[in-house]
């Protein structure tokens, strides 16, 4: 009965109703009081109550607490109902939905609705509700999302809130919140929404676990009293598109490392105490719109993108900035002196010669030790060199069966623990060198990551080339330890209900399309990977993937290193077509392996699965459950996560035709990507904003 203009007391007896299982009022003139939620305790199948937008007044029941246990959705919202929360409402133990919002609650908020571990989302926003936020409110460990915005809550922000692993978005603005942000909120890496804790009290310095957040898409910290310079792994959220910190007691300059947040579309850094000059990287950003006010920066104001013009950003109150557009109006900034800038290139020449002078004694140096009969791959696997067969054997307790955590053609991989500073965890792919190949592999692997950096692929940090105590050639590579394991794991050795969620399988293709992209357009000579599979597809703490393996790997333009242009190159069923007819490896292989990797994601199915066979491929599977009904061919782990949403609810009907269009969309790519011609593929420079699309379109359900 929702959206209608019915008014006047409701007087239905929902005592009489005893089988009905969902009642939605919402956006209705009904007004009164809300007595009849009494007849509702009768009602024992009610599964979702939407009573919003409904003008009720008057106080919530206690007996709001007498509902069916089965209740999964309640929606108070939007109406005019006061007085305090009642503690009740904590044995309502089966919702995932409780939303309260615009109304006029008042008191604290019940420690009772600590006992709801069946919450995902609450919202209590524009209330008048007071007092601090429940410690226990951490035992929600399913929250989605939180907003308790625009009360007049007190206290500290709960560090418990560490505990909700699963929060997408977390918005405590227009609060009385004090105290520092706790570090364990910053470490929920799996918030990639929002985090909004702007217009509150809350003071001191930004801790540096900020950087932990990466696929936060907001972040807004404005009009508090955080102090200290910007922490500089804040520029290690590269998924951010909103960023303010106005309005706070931010000091020093913008670190270097925002360099790296090229997503940027607003950006406030305005009401601090920040200086030094205005980066030139912020004339390479796509900013909508950036305000740089009342700080105390100085020098010249750029005149690129953003900076060109005038109504998409702001400068005012930095009395020391001088050039940028006429309409600015800034003086023109005044031309230095020209002993001053003959005495900036001696300094700058004498430097340069300085550090020649200290590489050409390093060259001759490495030459010397090397013409001495010292055993070397090359200078730069020397400069690797610094992890000896002794120290890998101790890291990985004598290459233990307990620490193997992957095993291939040419190496098996081991974790294990460097006994440095940091006693830091790594991986180390040891080369099975008895293999043939197996030090081919390793050479191209070197010369691979010796000459490639991204933020989607897997760190080295060094390399070993020695022998072990039996005199045998000892070769190995130590990589940065990945957490969670391979794309692999997660896809096919998990339980289902700790199974990716849509958003996270979309943004693991989107990490592992940017790395492609890198590899095959941004950098000067093309590398091919050659084996793109989910086995060597790395997820770190924050389930951000990065590409590993490039034991196969090709240079374009540079086939010192290349592989041989007969035999396997690659793997069964992700390998293209062409390749078993001995062609070229070519980047357009790199994307149809793309391509059968992001239908493996979607549909939950192997490309080597039995089901397939010479007139069935995983390409053909998906590309015939286009034209007929792709849900059919979609992991049924992806469609239950969201058959519990299917209420009646229209805001939820438009999020499941968005989900149906996600679907449908990212699966074309893999399609196209897979395509038995490598002339009809899909190019990583178009399947990067693709996906991005792709992205945005779940974020903002």
């Amino acid at each position: 009965m929702n959206d209608n203009k019915f008014s006047g007391k409701l007087g239905i007896d929902f005592a009489k109703l005893r089988d009905i299982y969902g009642i939605n009022l919402h956006n209705n003139l009904f007004g009164g009081g809300v007595k009849f939620i009494d007849s509702l305790r009768h009602c024992s199948k009610l599964q979702w109550l939407t009573l919003s937008g409904c003008k009720f007044e008057g106080v919530l029941p206690v007996s709001i607490g007498n509902l069916s246990n089965e209740l999964n959705f309640l929606d108070l919202g939007l109406n005019q109902l006061y007085g305090n929360l009642p503690s009740s409402i904590g044995n309502l133990v089966g919702l995932t939905y409780l939303l309260l919002d615009n109304n006029l609650f008042t008191g604290k908020i019940p420690s009772a609705i600590g006992k709801l571990q069946k919450l995902q989302i609450v919202y209590l926003w524009r209330n008048q509700l007071s007092g601090p936020i429940p410690d226990n409110i951490g035992n929600l460990s399913l929250l989605i999302e939180l907003d308790l915005s625009s009360n007049r809550l007190e206290g500290h922000i709960p560090s418990s809130l560490g505990n909700c692993h699963h929060l997408l978005s977390l918005v405590l603005s227009e609060n009385k919140l004090s105290g520092k942000i706790p570090k364990q909120l910053l470490q929920v890496s799996s918030l990639s929404k929002r985090l909004d804790l702007s217009q509150n009290n809350l003071s001191g310095s930004l801790s540096s676990k900020v950087g932990d957040l990466n696929m936060l898409s907001e972040l807004d910290l404005s009009d508090n009293n955080i102090s200290g310079d910007i922490p500089i792994r804040l520029g290690s959220c590269t998924s951010l598109s909103i960023l303010s910190l106005k309005g706070n007691l931010f000091q020093g300059i913008i670190p270097p490392s925002f360099s790296t947040l090229r997503g940027l579309v607003k950006l406030d850094l305005s009401h601090n105490n920040l200086s030094g000059q205005i980066p030139r990287f912020l004339e390479l950003f796509s900013l909508e719109y950036m305000n740089l006010s009342f700080n105390n920066f100085e020098g010249e104001v750029p005149m690129k993108r953003v900076f060109a013009n005038a109504s998409a950003f702001s400068v005012l109150g930095n009395s020391r900035l001088c050039g940028g557009l006429v309409e600015v109006g800034l003086p023109k900034c005044k031309e230095r002196k020209t002993h001053n800038k003959r005495y900036l290139v001696f300094v700058i020449v004498f430097q340069i010669a300085s550090l020649v002078f200290i590489v050409l004694c390093i060259v001759y140096a490495c030459c010397k030790k090397n013409n001495n009969g010292q055993p070397s791959e090359s200078s730069e696997n020397e400069r690797l060199s610094k992890l000896t067969y002794s120290q890998l054997l101790k890291a990985t307790n004598g290459f233990s069966k307990a620490n193997l955590i992957g095993r291939g053609g040419f190496s098996s991989v081991y974790k294990g623990i460097i006994d440095d500073e940091d006693a830091r965890f790594v991986a180390v792919k040891v080369l099975h060198l008895q293999n043939r190949g197996a030090h081919k592999s390793f050479i191209s692997e070197c010369e691979a990551w010796r000459n490639i950096r991204h933020r989607n692929l897997l760190k080295i940090i060094t390399s070993c080339s020695s022998v072990d105590f039996q005199g045998n050639d000892f070769k190995a590579l130590v990589y940065e330890y990945m957490s969670n394991g391979s794309l692999h794991d997660w896809l096919h050795s998990r339980s289902s209900t700790s199974r990716l969620n849509l958003f996270h399988r979309i943004k693991i293709l989107m990490d592992v399309a940017s790395a492609l992209d890198y590899l095959h357009n941004q950098i000067p000579v093309t590398v091919v990977h050659g084996d793109l599979k989910p086995s060597n597809i790395l997820l770190d703490d924050a389930m951000v993937a990065h590409v590993g393996d490039f034991g196969l790997a090709r240079f374009l333009e540079a086939d010192s290193y290349q592989n041989s242009s007969t035999g396997i190159r690659g793997t069964i069923g992700y390998m293209p077509p062409e390749y078993g007819l001995a062609g070229d490896m070519t980047s357009s292989g790199d994307v149809y392996s793309f391509g059968i990797l992001l239908l493996e994601v979607m549909t939950g199915k192997k490309p080597t699965d039995d089901m397939f066979n010479e007139d069935l491929t995983l390409h053909i599977f998906a590309y015939v459950a286009l034209l007929d009904h792709v849900n059919d061919g979609i992991d049924s782990v992806l469609l239950n996560v969201f058959k519990e949403d299917a209420t009646a609810m229209q805001q939820t009907v438009a999020r499941s035709q968005i989900i149906q269009e996600v679907i449908v969309s990212t699966v074309k790519i893999g399609v196209s990507c897979s395509e038995g011609s490598p002339q009809q593929r899909m190019n990583m420079e178009n399947v990067v904003p693709e996906l991005q699309h792709i992205l945005d379109m779940l974020q903002n359900i």
